[in-house]
């Protein structure tokens, strides 16, 4: 990825250092739904979220440290800024569907945690129903970022992740947990799509990229779902046999020239 390319999806909300939330949270699905339902208002500036979070604790955090260490989480991960493209739509597609909130966030956290953005090929690679322990993505973790995080850092790193993943419905279970099946809806694959767009994905091949492939349904029901988006205004999808086109409404007001994360 060329350096002009870097700062496009930096531009768009791309977060492509090392570090995440998920050393020391989850996605954070539940404080989200208290979070935008305390502030409606979309075009809402970075310090209204902050001010939310600490000063007014509509979260509910029982101590002033909490509050701080938790808005600074929640603000790196998803932005709280409606001049970042991605988390403008997230709020967009947030306040149009109640049902696929969870994968919005993950989504959201895929293009802005690097840590959790590593976990996807771990959990695309389980099978349906298989029995799934932290020790195995401990393992995967060392063997992506050898030597970086301490025993006790890494097992906290996997139980973060893997209880995201159970936020969105991809692992069940609570001390033991197995590998289930997300339930997308068609604003998650809108959003998905989009972000593939950002990433440099183009026709077919977009259906085959980790945002479409996080979501776990097969290419065609995506396609199908792409499809409702499109009627809605929400996506450009337009297919002619094998020839797939994907693009970003105007309305969005978003860059899309560059290559690949």
């Amino acid at each position: 990825m060329t350096e002009e390319e870097k700062l496009r999806l930096e531009r768009c909300g791309f977060r492509l250092n090392r570090s995440g939330g998920h050393s020391a949270r989850t996605i954070m699905v539940e404080e989200l739904e208290l979070l935008f339902a305390y502030i409606d208002d979309p075009e809402a500036p970075k310090q209204s979220y902050v001010d939310a979070i600490v000063t007014e604790n509509c979260l509910g955090k029982s101590s002033q440290s909490s509050r701080l260490i938790t808005s600074q989480i929640i603000s790196t991960m998803y932005g709280f800024d409606p001049a970042i493209p991605l988390f403008k739509l997230l709020r967009f597609f947030w306040s149009r569907d109640t049902e696929g909130h969870a994968l919005l966030a993950a989504l959201c956290a895929y293009a802005r945690d690097p840590i959790f953005r590593m976990s996807v090929p771990y959990i695309l690679s389980i099978g349906k129903g298989t029995q799934v322990s932290r020790e195995v993505l401990e393992k995967f973790i060392e063997k992506q970022e050898p030597g970086r995080y301490s025993t006790v850092t890494r097992a906290s790193v996997a139980k973060n992740i893997n209880s995201s993943w159970t936020q969105t419905g991809h692992l069940v279970g609570k001390g033991s947990k197995k590998r289930a099946e997300a339930n997308p809806t068609v604003a998650n694959v809108a959003y998905a799509a989009i972000l593939a767009t950002l990433m440099g994905h183009r026709g077919k091949a977009l259906f085959d990229s980790d945002p479409i492939r996080m979501l776990d349904v097969s290419a065609g029901r995506a396609m199908e779902l792409a499809q409702q988006a499109s009627e809605k205004g929400w996506l450009i999808y337009k297919r002619i046999g094998d020839i797939i086109e994907v693009g970003i409404p105007n309305q969005f007001s978003i860059p899309l020239n560059g290559g690949s994360l």
